[in-house]
């Protein structure tokens, strides 16, 4: 099945999805504590793909954020599961 993102789109939903999650303390802070980074590291590496590829982890991991972030944007979350297969894989996201 081919891919129904570019490459761009998907940096940018992935982009929208930590902007979202910023924005949701409880699930902010789920993220901090399962990465084990903390606020200002999580500044610093925003944009980076890495880190980009952890947030669309962590929502498809956590079925009650994935659905937030999708009824609160309009997001299809399939559109999520594309994004993360087209993004680079590693989890890396050290600034």
């Amino acid at each position: 099945m081919p891919s129904v993102l570019s490459p761009e789109r998907a940096e940018i939903l992935g982009l929208e999805a930590l902007g979202w999650l910023a924005g949701d303390q409880a699930g902010l802070e789920r993220f901090l504590m399962a990465s084990g980074v903390s606020e200002a590291d999580l500044r610093q590496a925003a944009g980076s793909p890495g880190l980009t590829v952890a947030i669309l982890d962590f929502l498809l991991s956590h079925e009650d954020l994935l659905q937030a972030f999708c009824q609160a944007t309009g997001t299809d979350s399939v559109l999520l599961h594309h994004a993360r297969r087209l993004l680079q894989p590693s989890t890396n996201w050290e600034a």
